[in-house]
């Protein structure tokens, strides 16, 4: 009866921190390596999409915590078929760790497309390059790649002064740097998109160089702040700054580093892997940061892979060491340094508001009737698609997928198109309209992480007959075909639905438009999408399994829901 009462009790104080807090992440689904930054009072965040098109997702708050995708960095074929390579990209290679910038009207994107030759013996490349709009909504400019500058995750600093600065990584050929284990500055020109000047070595990290990326640079008070990612991209992930007189050095590390991680939490925190982050100054003075996470969803993964929160920043001096100023006479040397979630110093679910007074609108829903004339933001390709591989005009109120030969392989552009799944548990479904015509041909929705890691729930013919199939393939595992049974009332028309509870996957058909629905299949192996880098995309495919069956699917409606789990 006690425990009763005082759960009783609590209950207001519980409401009342949820109408008052925000729960992070405020990007769910697969957002990486958030950049942030202010135009008045509009914010604006970019994220890594690597092999995925369109590229360089653009989210748009007023208040940090509801946040409106409202277009792409790089959202034209043309973009992306020339120096940025994103037709036939090596899967976890593309677009990476971009910085988003505002100065005097226009918005910057610098970022690296990381392309691996298909000829193994030429090397890596690493195309950095900057990306321009007087709308973050777009339309942006055509890459202008910066020659000679190595290394990934750049960042683009607008000094007081009017000079223009490019700060980069680069390799010391020192072991276990992992080609990033140096910060370098040099001044770039904006007119003709070039470096100039001397480049400097700035710092090696607080850790003497082990996976230094993720630069930023900040100026406050007089002083230059570079804060970095360390420790790679996984348990050890950090944050480290240090501050300088100047802007090239040199550069003194903060004693307290590292000013965020979860390193030193459990593997069972509810978010790991906290890192990669980027500070935004508002207008009245405060200060925040975003940052990646993965939630421990099970055994540390998550199908959402790396998602995007925030967390408040205040200030504290610091002595970052002690110069001697007379003979036997020291005194210290401060900085102001960020202190990062002061309260907890680690992400959590549920933070104060930014803002009183606006509360975040939590609604991760979505539905596409696809009755408009292009096709919803939150659809994305794995690679710049082939020309007809869709259309919204041959059917109204549907989009048609065409069945091209290509199928799941790496480096490849099948005909697939998804959104992100945004929360561990969901529900999503597809109406279908397919008769398959050729042997193999293909049709139905797919779990997509990679060109190696799916399950597809499809509509087959075989042997002459419409079979329904579910096949899951782990990476690094043979497909699996769980269960393929024919369809002997199959008219053509067929609706789609996976429902996830904590560690099952139901699958589930119904042929008569959605009054009876049949389980077909569950499964156990809810992280056979787990792999924590890149999020999961929710979609619908379509093959000729090798064959250009000249066929299509049309697809009346997708609708997902996700489920929180607090």
């Amino acid at each position: 009866m006690k425990k009763l009462l005082v759960s009783l009790l609590l209950i207001p104080s519980l409401l009342w921190a949820q109408e008052n807090s925000f729960i992070n992440p405020i990007l769910p689904g697969g957002h990486p390596d958030p950049s942030i930054c202010r135009a008045g009072d509009d914010y604006y965040i970019v994220n890594s999409t690597f092999e995925y098109f369109p590229g360089l997702p653009i989210h748009h708050s007023k208040d940090l915590v509801n946040w409106q995708l409202i277009g792409y960095g790089l959202s034209r074929p043309e973009q992306c078929n020339g120096a940025v390579n994103l037709v036939d990209v090596q899967q976890n290679g593309g677009i990476h760790a971009p910085t988003i910038r505002y100065n005097k009207g226009t918005f910057y994107i610098i970022v690296t497309n990381v392309y691996s030759p298909q000829d193994r013996s030429k090397p890596v490349d690493m195309v950095n390059f900057i990306i321009t709009a007087t709308n973050p909504a777009g339309p942006w400019s055509m890459p202008h790649v910066i020659q000679g500058a190595p290394g990934i995750d750049p960042d683009i600093f607008f000094d007081e002064d009017g000079k223009v600065y490019y700060v980069g990584t680069q390799d010391t050929n020192q072991p276990n740097d992992n080609g990033i284990g140096e910060i370098w500055v040099q001044q770039l020109d904006l007119n003709a998109w070039k470096l100039t000047g001397k480049r400097t070595a700035i710092w090696r990290g607080a850790c003497g160089g082990c996976c230094v990326e993720g630069p930023h640079m900040y100026k406050k008070e007089g002083k230059y702040y570079l804060m970095i990612a360390e420790g790679g991209t996984s348990y050890n992930h950090a944050v480290m700054i240090a501050a300088s007189d100047s802007l090239n050095g040199p550069f003194e590390s903060n004693p307290r580093n590292p000013i965020f991680t979860s390193r030193n939490l459990s593997k069972n925190n509810w978010v790991h892997s906290t890192g990669h982050a980027d500070m935004v100054e508002l207008a009245d003075g405060r200060w925040y940061m975003v940052c990646l996470g993965i939630r421990s969803d099970k055994e540390g993964s998550s199908n959402m892979g790396r998602e995007t929160h925030l967390m408040p920043v205040t200030w504290e001096s610091a002595i970052a060491r002690w110069q001697e100023v007379r003979k036997g006479v020291w005194e210290p040397v401060e900085y102001m340094w960020p202190v990062v979630a002061p309260e907890t110093g680690k992400v959590e679910r549920y933070t104060p508001l930014p803002f009183a007074g606006k509360p975040q609108k939590y609604n991760d829903a979505f539905e596409d009737n696809f009755d408009g004339d292009q096709l919803a933001l939150e659809w994305n390709f794995r690679r710049v698609p082939q020309s007809g591989t869709y259309a919204l005009d041959a059917r109204k109120g549907y989009i048609r997928l065409y069945l091209k030969a290509d199928t799941f392989k790496l480096r490849d552009q099948y005909s697939f198109a998804g959104i992100r799944q945004k929360e561990s548990d969901f529900e999503y479904s597809a109406k279908m309209s397919f008769m398959p015509q050729k042997e193999q041909a293909a049709a139905g929705i797919s779990l997509v992480q990679e060109d190696d890691n799916y399950i597809n729930f499809t509509v087959e013919k075989l042997n002459g007959v419409p079979t329904l199939n579910l096949l899951v393939k782990g990476r690094d595992l043979p497909s699996e075909l769980i269960k393929q049974q024919t369809l002997a009332d199959y008219k053509g028309e067929i609706i789609f639905k996976v429902i996830t509870t904590h560690t099952a996957y139901q699958y589930l058909y119904s042929l008569d438009g959605g009054v009876h629905f049949n389980l077909f299949a569950e499964t156990a192996d809810d992280l056979v999408l787990c792999k924590g880098y890149i999020g999961t995309n929710l979609g619908i495919y379509a093959t000729g399994n090798g064959s250009d069956a000249g066929e299509f699917a049309d697809f009346d409606w997708v609708r997902y829901k996700g489920f929180t789990r607090y």
